[in-house]
């Protein structure tokens, strides 16, 4: 029997013991798809799971390797258009068919920038050289190519009635398609495209986003959204309690102030109540 189950069977049996929820979370590519410290949103999403009383059992997918068994979370982050081919390669060949499945019976998953991208039906690269991505997201990405400026610099989006921070980097313009909703309107920054001020795509219970930083350390609202998806499948009854994010909102208003916007208004985004979210 694998570690990774082995793992998982342990966590089980503490769960049913304690009474608490366990999340099986599949950490896709990280020898990859790890730019801008996006490993800081898994590391983010099993400290608060901790804190809120939720196990949590990483598997982390590596080049080559295959997912012994499924997850209820799927996170992966960006990577440069080479790591991005392999990545490609590696999910069509031998996870597609596992990860979509999940999907299907209500996983979540969190995807930025090159994962984002691999998410969606096609990527296109500045070379030319076309992939084909899972098609969990209703939407395309299209490089223009080196010669046309890259969409870099700091983001500030409004979402559910709160904001979302982050930097983004990227060279490609994603396009959704009729049957994906954005996950968040720019208000500072490029977003999607640098046209239709869309940023990320909401897809069931998938989320993608451009947004790195990591983005869920100073989003912590954005990261309890992502831990309740992934709940909805396996403890469907859980509440999350609202804690003392002090730290965390004070980091989310530090990036509203690198980004130009008045970290007063982002202190009246701190008192939104995120169970709502």
């Amino acid at each position: 029997m694998c570690s990774a189950w082995l793992g998982y069977a342990v966590l089980a049996r503490r769960c049913m013991m304690s009474s608490k929820p366990v999340l099986r979370i599949a950490y896709l590519y990280p020898d990859l798809m790890n730019l801008y410290a996006d490993r800081g949103n898994l590391i983010c999403l099993q400290r608060r799971c901790e804190w809120q009383g939720v196990l949590t059992n990483v598997q982390r997918l590596e080049w080559g390797g295959t997912l012994q068994g499924g997850a209820d979370l799927y996170v992966i982050g960006g990577g440069q258009d080479r790591q991005q081919k392999l990545a490609s390669i590696g999910l069509s060949s031998r996870v597609a068919d596992q990860i979509l499945s999940d999907l299907g019976d209500g996983a979540a998953m969190f995807s930025v920038c090159g994962g984002y991208q691999l998410m969606a039906r096609s990527y296109r690269a500045a070379d030319g050289d076309e992939m084909t991505g899972l098609g969990v997201f209703d939407a395309e990405t299209i490089h223009p190519g080196n010669g046309v400026p890259r969409c870099i610099g700091n983001v500030v989006c409004d979402w559910n009635n709160s904001t979302l921070t982050g930097f983004e980097n990227h060279g490609g313009r994603t396009y959704l398609g009729s049957d994906t909703a954005p996950l968040a309107r720019v208000r500072v920054g490029h977003g999607n495209n640098s046209e239709d001020g869309t940023e990320g795509a909401i897809a069931g219970s998938a989320v993608g986003t451009y947004l790195h930083g990591a983005v869920l350390p100073k989003n912590p609202h954005l990261a309890d959204h992502i831990i309740r998806l992934a709940l909805a499948r396996v403890a469907p009854d859980f509440t999350l309690d609202i804690m003392n994010d002090a730290e965390e909102w004070a980091a989310h208003r530090a990036s509203l102030r690198v980004a130009g916007v008045d970290p007063q208004w982002g202190n009246d985004v701190a008192k939104v109540d995120c169970r709502r979210v």
